[in-house]
């Protein structure tokens, strides 16, 4: 059986992230780059009063151990990962990637979310193996 996800504690949250997209691509459309959409982004997180951190480094870890870091596209309120694409559809390596970094931050939701089709394209992910610290 599945997870309710209109119970899940961050759906409110994300909703108004993937709001704040909508916003975005009703606005430019498809075609720029993904930094354009992540700006643009931005400047509608900043309007709608949510807090993140854009271009966020964070540790990768291997059996404890520190081997590198890799920059998230937005960490919105210190706990959702929200990783842009601008490209003609999401892939299923796309996903796998979303979820490796959630696996590897130890964070417990996620957005996959892509700019680049006709239509917004964005993918709610959850993190099963994510440990409460």
């Amino acid at each position: 059986m599945g997870i309710d996800e209109s119970q899940h504690p961050d759906s409110p949250l994300t909703r108004k992230i993937i709001g704040c997209a909508m916003q975005v691509h009703s606005t430019l459309g498809n075609g720029f780059q993904e930094v354009i959409y992540q700006r643009a982004l931005a400047v509608e997180l900043k309007i709608a009063q949510i807090s993140f951190s854009r271009e966020h480094d964070m540790p990768i870890y291997y059996r404890d151990e520190e081997i590198g870091l890799r920059r998230v596209d937005f960490l919105v309120e210190g706990r959702i990962s929200v990783e842009l694409k601008a490209i003609t559809a999401l892939e299923r390596v796309h996903l796998a990637q979303a979820m490796n970094y959630l696996e590897a931050y130890n964070i417990e939701t996620g957005l996959l979310i892509n700019f680049g089709a006709n239509s917004l394209e964005f993918k709610r992910l959850t993190n099963r193996k994510f440990r409460k610290i």
